[in-house]
């Protein structure tokens, strides 16, 4: 199950945060990690802090964008380390754990980190379900990546060994949710439903789109309600004769 696990790193700057990151991954049985658009490729000093870890480093995937990191997973939480304008679900450490263990036993999930300085963007945590912030000192909050990587990971692990014994099965639990890359369809869907009927304007979406995808993110559709939702928009877009 560890392995559906992805570990996202979102436009990384310093390579030793990368290896450090794998070293934080490998010491929690992690190996799933990706790479969205580095500002580096992984080199000597990646592979020196990795410290042994030079295995998750050397068959990490690296991609351009994030949506491409994360189109195959059903469960996407992104880290952030303050609010937003817009508030969007949040988690704890051990919440994000007991989540990304219990859907990971069916389906890819993934914990997407951020930019050592700025973090996850508006549209990189919009393409999220939940955000989850690590509850540090308030006077002295900085958090290194792989510290943050690191954090989480132990949640992910503590969790998923609490059910080695078999004692608790949470597989048959978890319901079927679309991939990223369905629901991104379904808001693309949406948007282009909306503006054909006037309710937004063509170039100013404005904070309705933000506002829906917040909402629809919260509800989170299962898969085939997914499939209902793009059915009854496909409806609308068709012209209908006069009665």
């Amino acid at each position: 199950m560890l392995d559906q696990v992805r570990i996202v790193l979102v436009n990384t700057s310093h390579t030793g945060n990368m290896g450090s990151a794998a070293r934080a991954m490998k010491t929690m049985g992690l190996s799933n990690l990706v790479l969205v658009d580095p500002q580096a490729l992984p080199d000597g000093n990646a592979n020196a802090l990795a410290a042994g870890a030079s295995d998750i480093l050397a068959s990490a995937r690296i991609v351009p964008t994030l949506q491409e990191a994360i189109a195959d997973c059903a469960l996407v939480i992104g880290t952030s380390a303050r609010s937003r304008t817009l508030s969007w679900p949040m988690l704890g450490p051990r919440e994000a754990g007991a989540k990304l263990v219990s859907e990971g036993a069916k389906h890819p999930v993934a914990l997407v980190f951020g930019r050592e300085r700025t973090g996850l963007t508006n549209d990189e945590l919009q393409a999220c379900h939940y955000h989850v912030a690590i509850p540090a000192n308030p006077e002295y909050s900085s958090l290194n990546v792989a510290m943050a990587v690191q954090t989480l990971c132990y949640e992910v692990r503590m969790h998923w060994l609490e059910h080695q014994d078999g004692s608790v099965d949470e597989q048959d639990d978890v319901v079927e949710y679309p991939s990223a890359a369905a629901q991104e369809g379904f808001y693309q869907h949406l948007e282009q439903t909306l503006l054909q009927t006037g309710f937004i304007s063509e170039g100013h979406p404005g904070q309705v789109m933000s506002k829906l995808r917040r909402l629809f993110n919260r509800a989170r559709p299962e898969a085939v309600e997914l499939n209902i939702l793009r059915g009854i928009l496909t409806s609308v877009q068709k012209p209908h004769p006069p009665r």
